[in-house]
């Protein structure tokens, strides 16, 4: 539990980050980690709490990281068991250390106090510690298992299910559509909050451990999905929830308004000097950009259209302006609605809440404005309200609805539940289909990392009892 009076002696510190002026001139990281030294002090502050929320899947971990224990072998200087304890819970730290919300802090008892154990850092900090020692290494099967296993998507989900099967013995093979591995990891996040590198080292890792990847193989569309689901014994569905969801706005179709995710992607491709396409480039040099929506990937628009040379950037958010604390007694330990401002919103970005998007004005059959009102509590415009904002650029991006209809959905029926995703149960991921389970974004809808590598997890271990009989992976 780190120090017992560690909490009541120690402040919360969090790690700094280059200035804005400096980090929006490159894609690269720019968190500065905290040393050594801080790092033991904020494990420190690790109490004993009696119940641990943050590592419970209800309100804080979705992996059930074993916090108190990590930040205990941190505060004691074991870095190396640290990372064992880590790993034993989440085959990708690195990845939720960079990119988690943390929700995991809030759920953190020092939260009551507005100042948690930085949880997120510390991981992170184990993780990166681990690599740079030589600690993360292979671990191929003791023997095989003679079973073939075929994961079709290579984001988290299917990444974590791949390295827990391959580690078990079966003879797993990941077909990607990409070019490289990671789905929306790599072609969805930015590379400022990730570098792709992260995820290269981990899939070398697990070819090590016998993974095959096979890449440029869109499943459903360039092979039949019945192809995987007859010649191996057991196949996981892991490809996403990429369908966006529809705004309805008059002026969608003028030159210049694109979805969000078109837009990352082609950024991302271009940071792994890959081809793009034959499709125009999204640019957002020299031009005032709109993003309509106020989650993650918004954020994410933000910030790269800060760095491919935006003049200004503006973002919509039909929700009102949250409140800049929210009421402990009523929603801790859960994760709570309160005003926060990401890295991305603070390199500049103009925030307009309770905002409605009404129409895309063009001229000439191209963005000029967007067409906004104010809303009420209902979120429906208010009369009178209107106003236009300046538009060379607009980016929607207001969530998924859903997975791609097109492929593989297409070429085999499939149980779906009421937001069109595939039906699956948590208990065994077993779809309607003898063999085939699916897990991650495509079987929960949008949500975290975290969230698509717990499912890869425990799809795994039941993929692994349904072809052996017996499983000794954890969920």
């Amino acid at each position: 539990m780190g120090k017992i009076t560690g909490f009541l002696e120690i402040d919360r510190q969090e790690p700094k980050y280059a200035p804005a002026a400096d980090r929006i001139r490159h894609y690269r990281e720019f968190t500065v980690p905290l040393d050594e030294r801080e790092l033991v002090r904020q494990a420190a502050r690790c109490m004993d709490c009696g119940v641990p929320y943050c590592h419970t899947a209800a309100a804080g971990c979705p992996v059930n990281n074993q916090i108190p224990d990590w930040n205990d072998l941190v505060y004691n200087g074991d870095w190396r068991e640290a990372s064992s304890n880590l790993h034993s819970t989440n085959n990708f730290p690195e990845f939720t250390g960079r990119t988690c919300p943390a929700p995991c802090e809030e759920a953190c008892t020092l939260n009551l106090e507005n100042a948690p154990v930085t949880i997120k850092t510390i991981e992170s900090a184990i993780v990166d510690r681990a690599w740079a020692e030589g600690w993360v290494v292979p671990q191929p099967p003791l023997e095989e298992t003679g079973k073939r296993v075929a994961i079709v998507g290579s984001g988290p989900a299917g990444l974590a299910a791949a390295q827990q099967l391959a580690r078990v013995g079966h003879d797993v093979h990941v077909f990607e559509r990409q070019e490289k591995a990671g789905g929306l990891l790599r072609y969805g996040i930015p590379d400022f909050k990730m570098e792709k590198d992260i995820i290269d080292r981990r899939c070398e890792q697990m070819k090590a451990e016998g993974v095959t990847f096979h890449f440029k193989s869109n499943i459903g569309i360039e092979r039949p999905l019945q192809s995987l689901i007859d010649r191996y014994d057991a196949v996981l569905l892991t490809c996403g929830a990429e369908r966006p969801r529809d705004p309805g706005l008059p002026g969608i179709e003028l030159e210049g308004c694109h979805y969000a995710m078109p837009y990352l992607v082609q950024q991302n491709k271009r940071g792994g000097e890959e081809y793009i396409g034959n499709d125009d480039d999204i640019l957002a040099a020299g031009k005032h950009v709109v993003v309509i929506g106020g989650g993650d990937t918004a954020s994410d628009c933000d910030g790269t259209a800060f760095r491919q040379g935006a003049l200004s950037v503006t973002q919509l958010d039909i929700r009102p302006l949250p409140p800049e604390m929210e009421d402990k007694l009523l929603v801790w330990p859960y994760w709570p609605t309160k005003f926060r401002t990401s890295t991305s919103q603070a390199e500049g970005v103009e925030r307009e809440f309770s905002c409605a998007t009404l129409e895309i004005i063009g001229e000439d059959g191209h963005v000029a404005a967007v067409r906004c009102a104010r809303v009420d509590d209902k979120r429906q415009p208010l009369p009178g309200t209107e106003f236009d904002i300046k538009a060379d650029l607009v980016l929607i991006a207001i969530g998924f609805a859903g997975p791609l209809e097109e492929g593989l959905l297409e070429e085999v029926e499939f149980e779906r539940d009421a937001r069109t995703n595939i039906a699956a149960s948590t208990q065994d991921y077993k779809t309607n289909h003898a063999n085939v389970f699916a897990a991650g974004d495509m079987r929960k809808g949008q949500s975290l990392i975290v969230w698509a590598i717990r499912e890869g997890r425990q799809a795994a271990r039941s993929i692994d009892e349904f072809l052996m009989g017996t499983t000794q992976l954890p969920r």
